[in-house]
C-alpha cells in the first residue's frame, strides 16, 4: 500500500518539521510543506494530495478562509493552537474534515486522525472542538422536518444521515444497519451530492441546521 501523501501549513517551520519527521515514521509521506493559507491553496491544486494539515493563525491568507479553497482540493485537518469556538465552527463550515488543537493529542491518535480525514470516514475532533460544536447544536433553533425534506433523501439515506450526525463512522453505520461498507459508501456519496456538502462536517452543520449559525448570532 502507498504511503499517504499530506501537505503540511503552518507558519512555524520548526513545528512543519516536526510534523513531517513524526508522520514520516507512520508511513505518511510529507509532500509539501506551506507557511501560509495561499501558498497551502496553491500545493493542494498542484499536487493533489490526500489530504492537507492546516493551521488557523498564518500571514498572506489564515487557515479558516483557506479551509474551503483548499477542501475543493483535498480533504482538510485544522491542526493548531487555536480553540476559540467561534473559529472551530467557522473552520468546520468552511469545508475542513476535522479539528485538532495541539497537546490535546498524541502522536498515534494524530496518525489515525489523518488516515481518518483521508478517507473521509469520519471527522476527528478535539475535546475543546467537539463541545463548540455540541454549544452551536444546542444553541440553534431544532431545524424542522420540513426542512430536511427538501433534500429529498430517501429513509435509508435519512438513517445513514441521522447516523453520520452522531459522529459513526462507515463501518459503525454498516454495521447498524445490517448493511455492507460499500453500500453505506454509496448511500454517503448520494447524501453528500443531495445536501450539496463536501465532506461529512459541512452535511452534519446542513443536516442540523447549524450552518451559518456564528453569521445569524453577529
Amino acid at each position: 500500500m502507498s504511503p499517504l501523501r499530506v501537505v503540511v501549513a503552518d507558519d512555524n517551520p520548526v513545528v512543519r518539521s516536526g510534523l513531517a519527521a513524526l508522520l514520516e515514521l507512520h508511513d505518511v509521506a510529507v509532500v509539501g510543506e506551506a507557511g501560509d493559507g495561499r501558498r497551502a491553496i496553491e500545493l493542494a491544486a498542484r499536487l493533489r494530495p490526500d489530504a492537507v494539515l492546516l493551521d488557523v493563525r498564518m500571514p498572506v491568507l489564515d487557515g479558516v478562509a483557506a479551509a474551503g479553497r483548499i477542501s475543493a482540493h483535498a480533504p482538510v485537518l485544522m491542526l493548531t493552537y487555536t480553540d476559540d469556538p467561534a473559529v472551530v465552527r467557522a473552520a468546520i463550515r468552511g469545508g475542513a474534515g476535522g479539528y485538532l488543537v495541539h497537546g490535546s493529542f498524541t502522536s498515534d491518535e494524530l496518525v489515525a486522525a489523518v488516515r481518518a480525514v483521508a478517507a473521509g470516514e469520519r471527522n476527528p475532533l478535539s475535546p475543546q472542538a467537539a463541545r463548540a460544536l455540541v454549544a452551536a447544536v444546542r444553541d440553534a433553533p431544532a431545524a424542522p422536518t420540513a426542512d430536511r425534506s427538501r433534500y429529498g433523501l430517501s429513509a435509508r439515506e435519512t438513517e445513514v444521515m441521522d447516523l453520520i450526525a452522531r459522529g459513526l463512522a462507515n463501518r459503525e453505520i454498516a454495521a447498524r444497519l445490517f448493511l455492507t461498507e460499500k453500500t453505506v459508501k454509496n448511500h454517503v456519496n448520494r447524501i453528500f451530492t443531495k445536501l450539496a456538502a463536501a465532506n461529512r462536517a459541512a452535511a452534519i452543520a446542513r443536516w442540523l441546521g447549524t450552518e451559518g449559525t456564528e453569521e445569524r448570532r453577529r
